[in-house]
């Protein structure tokens, strides 16, 4: 199957002046990309006005939240407004590579997989991680592992895609970095969903160049493992039955 215009590229934003333009214009240039939906959640920089100059262009959809509310709220938004065959989350930075579509693409398009995660800790080629980074979140990966009973390599990975319709069954909620547990915790307990690890590379940037996520997001990640995958009621994780969204019983 070929990948041309199949796909909804969702980018949740959050005082991202120096680099939004720059994100909007490359995902453009991808021959995979079939609509970009831009959800700015509150910035107070100069966000917004370079997102105006996208504004009105032909498979261009931009959002305004009008407080932050956080980057699940935002990639929830997106998420409702998606029409292409399959969706993908592109943060507004150059930590991800929207040259590795393809890698992540191709068990879609094959129809193999149901999902699919992107993921940094595959062995691939990269500027080197900040260690504290990375051993916090393969720390959470292996706590949700064990919680879920996935084997997953890179649970918080942002570079999640989908069958649109398979994310849109979901009822999501988080509102902020509790969303990438979320999705995991939710998918896992359908026991239907086919979900694939592929490697991606990664180049992190630190927070004197705007990276948000902090300890205190470890901690709500922790906090929503426990909360989405003992403490909830699976039954109201879905919209439909899986089986009549997917159109088949079992894997």
């Amino acid at each position: 199957m070929n990948s041309d215009k199949k796909l909804s590229v969702i980018i949740p934003v959050f005082n991202e002046a120096d680099t939004v333009e720059d994100v909007i214009t490359r995902v453009q240039a991808r021959p995979e990309t079939g609509e970009i939906i831009v959800v700015d959640d509150g910035s107070s920089d100069n966000t917004r006005e370079n997102l105006k100059k996208f504004e009105g262009k032909p498979d261009i959809k931009i959002f305004y939240q009008d407080i932050n509310q956080g980057k699940g709220a935002a990639v929830i938004r997106g998420i409702s407004k998606a029409t292409k065959d399959f969706v993908i989350i592109q943060d507004a930075d150059f930590e991800y590579c929207p040259e590795d579509w393809p890698v992540v693409l191709k068990p879609l398009l094959d129809g193999k997989a149901d999902v699919v995660y992107g993921s940094r800790f595959m062995g691939t080629p990269g500027m080197a991680r900040f260690f504290g980074h990375e051993m916090g979140n393969k720390f959470l990966t292996f706590v949700s592992n064990v919680f879920s009973d996935l084997h997953l390599s890179d649970m918080e990975t942002c570079y999640k895609a989908f069958r649109r319709e398979v994310v849109q069954n979901l009822n999501l909620e988080s509102k902020r970095f509790g969303i990438e547990v979320e999705f995991t915790a939710k998918l896992a307990k359908a026991r239907i969903i086919r979900i694939w690890n592929v490697p991606i590379s990664y180049n992190p940037r630190s927070f004197s160049a705007g990276k948000k996520i902090t300890w205190k997001d470890g901690i709500s990640a922790l906090y929503h493992i426990i909360k989405y995958n003992i403490f909830s009621d699976p039954r109201k994780f879905y919209k439909k039955p899986w089986p009549e969204v997917l159109g088949r019983d079992g894997r």
